[in-house]
């Protein structure tokens, strides 16, 4: 099988590649490009856990082929805050509220609900619990995963009024 060359922004990097057409884009981003933060567990698309933003859209990252990302810009679980620098108001509402237990899933939850949030900037519980209901925790019962949720819109509200 031929490979083909590919290029993607991901976090504002510039990564290059040749790929065999049939490597999915989450292999590509962790084996490839070494970036660890997006997981992989079903590969079937309805854990949720290789949620990544593709041009600012949530997507599952095992659901597609890298190639078909070529000219794309990603943002993975690394790329929402930078090295150091202050958390994002989800990440700082799933540390609040403990919105995580083993840690698998969070990486796919904390990138879906920074797209959720933006679409959705006051939120109701309902609505966050639709909104992330494409992704799965086995370890919760998903209540802090809500309360991290509220906690990480109020934290955006009051940086807008501040």
């Amino acid at each position: 099988m031929s490979k083909q060359l590919i290029s993607v922004r991901i976090n504002d990097e510039l990564f290059e590649g040749e790929v065999e057409p049939r490597k999915t884009l989450a292999d590509f981003i962790r084996e490839d490009c070494t970036l660890t933060g997006t997981h992989l567990a079903c590969e079937h698309g309805v854990c949720g856990a290789c949620t990544i933003l593709l041009d600012g859209e949530a997507v599952r990252s095992c659901l597609m082929f890298a190639v078909q990302a070529d000219g794309a810009s990603l943002t993975t679980l690394e790329g929402l805050a930078p090295e150091g620098g202050p958390m994002t108001p989800v990440q700082q509402g799933f540390m609040e509220h403990h919105g995580l237990q083993c840690g698998f899933c969070t990486p796919g939850f904390v990138i879906s609900a920074h797209a959720f949030l933006r679409d959705h900037p006051d939120p109701t519980e309902e609505e966050i619990r639709e909104g992330l209901s494409g992704n799965l925790c086995r370890c919760t019962g998903y209540q802090g995963i809500v309360r991290a949720v509220q906690r990480a819109a109020e934290i955006t509200r009051e940086d807008v009024t501040a």
